[in-house]
């Protein structure tokens, strides 16, 4: 990315303290905390001689080689056979010393000959610190997680089947760990922070990309990203970088529960915008749990939205901007109308100032029932031990299914794909001080985006929206787009889709199945099919 693009990539460093895809406190409460020191003292408790006799890293254990197998699926009424590889790529720096090892699974068609038709996409979620399961074995690859076919969670133990729904039969599939998740590491522990940052990882991951397309001949190939939660925010970096660092100009860009601009979903203290953002999530999920006014929870869930949005961006906004200069009769008024608009009591509002926060929000919308709804997917509902907690006391649907993704990928990825690793696969990794770019400041990527698609006209982008999502709301996501500076011709090539659950909104089976024909129409548009 050029200097400029860079500086305008900054995020507050205390954020590091609550990274976004899978943390379970909620952006919009979680106050700053000074960003925590190494532990030198532990690099100091051996004397310099035994440092001497230890051997790195790279020398004490051997990479596995990488992998090859033979399968096939039958995806819409037709049979597909296919390869998959598992296995390492080297990242080196400019002596030709390898610094680190990505690991990453690919599934190409086979009996193809003219790879020029055929399109490769590259895969990873988010954290920062996520491997790249969830999508994996949730949404593109050949199998998938079983769970119930709303996503709720299955007793274990936990089981994969042939994902019906997968984009194998119209685009190759690379998943791809980030330094620091999966098996993939720093060559030198002491240097993994050199790959912990935003810029840092878009450099690492570009050139794991320009690798496996160069050593797999797909430069002729139409060429996408699909990124989840901060994965999006990695996507939209990689547009810069790709470009910029390598001349490889992409077809189309997939964003999945998206974050481009971090003052959209970090609710500090004076910025309000997330609040304006939040409140239509806070709608669905009442409206799921009905606990809407009769009125309202007639309607179906995109009739409720649209008066919540609307209500969100004039009322709620103007009583917003005037702070403390809000006359106390309008006051009442506009508490009265959220709490018509969030289930919760307008007592309960006015003592939040007008400001709910999601932590607060997760337990007091069913607090009579002793319930929190989830972060990720507000439509997961878990019991509370403090009857009286003011905040939320972890995530439902996290719980529902962390470990079914975890079990059943250490399981394939030995049984199935036949790679041998004995060290743990970090399916959520503590990657420690993240490296945001800035001081005063929030991340924001969206303008490197449309630098990009602004370069390169041909790049398309698709955005998949959860209602539920109380992660990266998706009126925040919409927010994000009305404001990409682009021309308006150049806006045209931005498809927005929404979808009923939450983060993971492929967990939901009906979305999934959404989800895949709104992506295969993409896909084929960008490639010009």
């Amino acid at each position: 990315m050029q200097d400029g693009e860079h500086a305008r990539m900054k995020l507050r460093t205390f954020l590091s303290c609550c990274a976004l895809v899978f943390s379970t406190h909620a952006l919009a409460d979680v106050k700053p905390e000074a960003p925590r020191e190494e532990n030198k003292a532990a690099n100091t408790s051996k004397s310099e001689n035994d440092q001497s006799k230890e051997k790195p890293e790279s020398e004490e254990r051997k990479t596995p080689k990488d992998v090859s197998t033979k399968h096939a699926i039958t995806l819409a009424g037709q049979r597909l056979e296919y390869t998959a590889v598992a296995g390492m790529l080297p990242i080196r720096d400019a002596e030709g010393k390898t610094k680190a090892e990505i690991f990453y699974i690919a599934y190409t068609k086979d009996g193809l000959n003219d790879l020029s038709q055929r399109p490769v996409t590259f895969s990873f979620n988010g954290g920062p610190g996520s491997s790249s399961v969830w999508m994996h074995l949730g949404l593109l690859g050949p199998r998938r997680v079983k769970l119930q076919d709303d996503g709720s969670a299955v007793p274990p133990p936990y089981q994969l089947v042939d994902n019906e729904y997968s984009l194998l039969d119209e685009t190759d599939l690379v998943f791809v760990d980030p330094v620091g998740t999966g098996y993939s590491r720093a060559t030198k522990a002491d240097e993994a922070k050199n790959f912990y940052g935003v810029a840092e990882d878009a450099r690492s991951v570009a050139e794991f990309i320009r690798l496996y397309v160069t050593q797999n001949t797909r430069w002729s190939s139409p060429k996408f990203l699909i990124g989840e939660s901060y994965g999006t925010t990695r996507a939209a970096a990689l547009s810069g970088e790709l470009a910029q660092k390598h001349r490889m100009n992409l077809n189309g860009i997939m964003l999945v529960s998206t974050v481009l601009n971090f003052q959209t979903i970090w609710g500090g203290e004076g910025n309000d915008l997330p609040h304006v953002l939040y409140l239509p999530s806070y709608t669905a999920t009442a409206w799921h749990h009905r606990k809407l006014a009769p009125d309202l929870q007639k309607l179906t869930i995109q009739e409720v939205l649209k008066q919540a949005e609307a209500f969100a961006m004039g009322e709620y906004l103007q009583g917003l901007m005037l702070g403390a200069a809000l006359p106390e009769p309008q006051r009442k008024a506009l508490v009265d109308k959220m709490a018509r608009f969030t289930g919760v009591s307008a007592e309960w509002l006015d003592r939040a100032n007008l400001r709910p926060g999601l932590e607060r929000f997760s337990v007091e919308l069913l607090r009579e029932q002793r319930l929190q709804v989830g972060r990720f997917d507000s439509r997961y509902t878990g019991h509370v031990r403090n009857g009286l907690a003011s905040s939320a006391e972890g995530d439902p649907s996290a719980d529902a299914f962390f470990s079914p993704f975890a079990s059943t990928f250490n399981q394939y990825v030995r049984s199935e794909l036949k790679y041998v690793e004995d060290r743990p696969y970090e399916i959520l990794a503590s990657v420690g001080k993240w490296n945001w770019g800035a001081e005063n400041d929030f991340v924001n990527v969206a303008d490197t985006l449309a630098v990009a698609m602004t370069r390169n006209p041909f790049l398309k982008v698709h955005v998949s929206c959860g209602y539920t999502d109380m992660a990266t709301p998706y009126f925040a996501s919409h927010y994000t787009f009305n404001h990409l500076n682009v021309a308006p011709e150049i806006a045209k090539n931005i498809t927005i889709d929404d979808y009923y659950a939450g983060h993971m909104m492929y967990l939901n089976l009906p979305d999934l199945a959404k989800q895949r024909a709104d992506l295969v129409k993409f896909i084929r548009t960008a490639s010009g099919r």
